[in-house]
């Protein structure tokens, strides 16, 4: 295994006012606008310029300490101390959120309180004012009224609060430049980069004992340590991934986590189902022993489904459970495996038999990965759609039959709709059914299919011949087929579905495997019970059901009738 060690550690005042409606990609027209940074970062000039472009008013939260206190922010600091300062600072800026939209310029330190800053990114709009030391310093060195540059060499000061807050600062929404340029330059910087902001979308998972969420959006790897530093429990993490993702995506991952205070270390795995192996567990779960990780330090799978269920199994393993967070780079594991909190790796006698449940603390899904993303890997993580379509989703399923081209060719409003609308209906299940114990129709349902692609999968040796996502295809038709084998659904569905795959390049035929072979492979299923096979049936588009009284014979039918062979 390779180790991949870091280190750990022009615009003008009188220009028209536009509203925050005509920011087209901003989805918080509502909100307020906040700046944060260090001490002469420039927020309260620039802050100014920014509220008449957008027709708001301007407040400064220190201006409005020191009026209702009557008395400077170093008289407040001398008499009473920081922390009482901070908790009036705390409730002034709640008071001025909770009214109409405003840009608000608060003090170097507001943000780095917990509370507060919680409370800015959960109701406003931030902006992190980023300059550099001897900047800062040309703007504040002899100003009586900065009681934090009274204590020694401002200098010295500064660069310490710089090194200890950059992190934090780093969480805001949008982080801008701010230069020596005119203030107006620096307000329209700012404007431009509301009117291009896009927040992810956010699904809950709101499970009772691990709530987390699925954030799904453009250049999610290169902020994701901002969105990791607020759901895991500590700033040091081990990044499992593969070769072929880290030649794309670990820089720019490992640069987000440096940027924002990770302490981080990359173990990278050969790529394919064969790492979903007790071998390469047991030498990814020594690595990271080897990293000496602490109880609260972070596994982060950066991959397809395979690097999501070897580390999140290895992650539930090492120290009898480590956080983790998921970062999947496949269409595949985007809208199904890294949702659900199943984890595990393969054995000799089946596909996943081995494994934890074990939920992320946070899924952060990048649309841009899939742009590197070979189309048969696409196609193969479409098949997850349709499933969802096909158990409870008519609509999707519609949806798929219009668009489902368009989605695997690289459109990308057509994934994002696609993977929101799967990983909505996947968490909509996971949280009905956690661990996959409901007695009928629980979380069994998402097996749609593969009963059989497990089968097809262990027939041709879980390699490159058949991805999991093409066996999953093939199992959709033949479970479509037994469905109407056995009276339950339209004969013609199964063949509709056929021929929509054909049309898109998947498989629908059984490639290879004998009829008792597949049998075989079916009875080492772990859906196995009272040495009966459960198989999930339709009644018709969106209406499956688990049967676990299904004659052998029919399923035999089924299998000679998608390609399967009698010897």
């Amino acid at each position: 295994m390779q180790h991949n060690p870091p280190p750990l550690s022009a615009g003008d005042a009188d220009a028209p006012t536009l509203s925050l409606a005509d920011t087209p990609h901003d989805r918080g027209q509502n909100r307020s606008i906040v700046l944060v940074g260090l001490m002469g970062s420039g927020k309260s000039a620039i802050g100014r310029l920014l509220a008449h472009r957008l027709g708001l008013s301007f407040e400064d939260s220190d201006a409005a300490i020191e009026r209702e206190l009557g008395m400077s922010i170093a008289e407040i600091f001398a008499r009473h101390g920081e922390a009482a300062f901070r908790g009036v600072e705390r409730r002034i800026i709640a008071t001025l959120l909770s009214g109409p939209p405003i840009v608000l310029a608060t003090g170097g330190g507001a943000f780095i309180d917990e509370q507060t800053r919680a409370l800015i990114l959960r109701t406003a709009r931030s902006i992190w004012l980023r300059a550099p030391i001897a900047l800062l310093l040309s703007r504040v060195v002899g100003r009586s009224h900065r009681p934090l540059l009274n204590q020694g060499d401002p200098e010295t000061i500064l660069t310490a609060l710089e090194a200890a807050r950059r992190p934090i600062y780093a969480q805001a929404d949008i982080v801008i430049d701010s230069t020596s340029e005119p203030a107006a330059m620096n307000a329209d910087a700012a404007l431009n980069a509301l009117m291009q902001f896009q927040p992810p979308e956010a699904i809950a998972v709101d499970l009772l004992d691990a709530p987390y969420q699925v954030l799904i959006g453009e250049n999610m790897l290169a902020q994701a340590g901002k969105y990791l530093t607020a759901h895991l429990p500590q700033r040091r993490a081990i990044i499992v991934t593969d070769e072929n993702v880290a030649a794309h995506y670990l820089a720019p991952l490992q640069q987000s986590l440096t940027e924002h205070g990770f302490a981080h270390q990359a173990l990278i795995v050969p790529p394919g189902e064969g790492s979903k192996s007790m071998a390469q567990f047991s030498a990814l779960i020594e690595d990271i022993l080897a990293c000496k990780p602490e109880r609260r330090s972070a596994i982060i799978a950066l991959g397809g489904g395979v690097i999501g269920d070897l580390a999140g199994f290895a992650a539930a393993s090492a120290l009898r459970g480590l956080p983790f967070a998921q970062m999947p780079t496949s269409l595949l594991a985007q809208v199904d495996s890294s949702v659900g909190g199943k984890t595990g790796i393969n054995s000799r006698h089946g596909k996943n038999l081995i494994g934890a449940f074990h939920q992320p603390r946070i899924v952060l899904i990048d649309i841009a990965t899939l742009r590197t993303l070979p189309r048969r890997e696409r196609a193969a993580g479409y098949a997850e759609i349709l499933k969802a379509g096909l158990i409870a989703e008519p609509d999707l399923f519609e949806w798929c039959l219009a668009h489902g081209l368009a989605l695997i060719e690289g459109d990308a409003a057509a994934q994002r709709h696609a993977i929101s609308a799967a990983v909505r209906f996947k968490a909509r299940v996971v949280v009905a059914d956690p661990h996959e114990q409901a007695p009928e129709n629980g979380r069994a349902l998402l097996n749609l299919g593969h009963s059989f692609a497990h089968a097809f999968e262990a027939e041709t040796g879980y390699g490159s011949a058949l991805l999991h996502g093409e066996a999953v295809a093939i199992g959709l038709v033949c479970a479509l087929h037994l469905s109407a084998v056995l009276g339950f659904c339209a004969t013609d569905l199964a063949e509709l579905v056929a021929d929509h795959l054909a049309a898109l390049g998947l498989p629908h035929q059984i490639p290879a495997g004998s009829v008792d072979r597949l049998i075989g492979h079916m009875r080492n299923d772990k859906k196995m019970r009272d040495g009966k096979l459960a198989f999930v049936l339709v009644r018709g588009v969106g209406q499956a059901f688990t049967d676990r009284e299904v004659p052998e014979d029919a399923v035999r039918a089924t299998l000679r009738a998608r390609g399967a062979r009698d010897v």
